[in-house]
């Protein structure tokens, strides 16, 4: 595993088929890679939940199980600068499914009184609390695209 001239020590692509099963493959990539990193037991756990409720929403309400479309999957591990100029690990996921997309806003509020005891609709509000940054946008031509990011300073 070496380094290249940007950073980049470590990454996957995958093209992954619309199952439930692709979903533990890519919680696998992301917490080998985030271990060989550096991250802790904790921060594994969330990084893994994170990535379980993208992939999720990607195979389930973005592509809807379809064979017809794919999840696009990629985990890279770099590092980076920080603010101070102490280096940093940058754990970067990024997941585009092939479906007809969403806004945020369109997503019910899960801590709403009337939500409260629905069995879903808390994913992106987790997937929140346990990234650095967690980012949607619209994919081209279709789909959504969440880009999820998380730190770590390098001891």
């Amino acid at each position: 595993m070496s380094q290249s001239n940007d950073g980049e020590i470590q990454r996957v692509d995958r093209l992954l088929d619309s199952t439930l099963e692709n979903v533990d493959l890519a919680e696998a990539d992301v917490t080998r890679i985030a271990e060989s990193a550096g991250f802790d037991e904790e921060d594994l756990h969330r990084i893994g939940i994170a990535v379980r409720e993208s992939m999720v929403n990607a195979v389930v309400h973005g592509n809807h199980y379809s064979t017809k479309k794919k999840v696009h999957f990629s985990v890279s591990h770099s590092v980076e600068q920080a603010d101070a100029g102490q280096p940093k690990d940058r754990l970067a996921v990024v997941i585009e499914d092939e479906g007809e997309g969403f806004h945020k806003t369109e997503v019910p509020d899960p801590l709403a009184e009337e939500n409260l005891l629905r069995h879903s609709g808390r994913g992106l509000l987790l997937i929140e609390a346990f990234m650095d940054r967690f980012t949607i946008e619209p994919r081209i031509p279709q789909g959504t695209k969440v880009t999820l990011v998380k730190y770590k300073a390098r001891s």
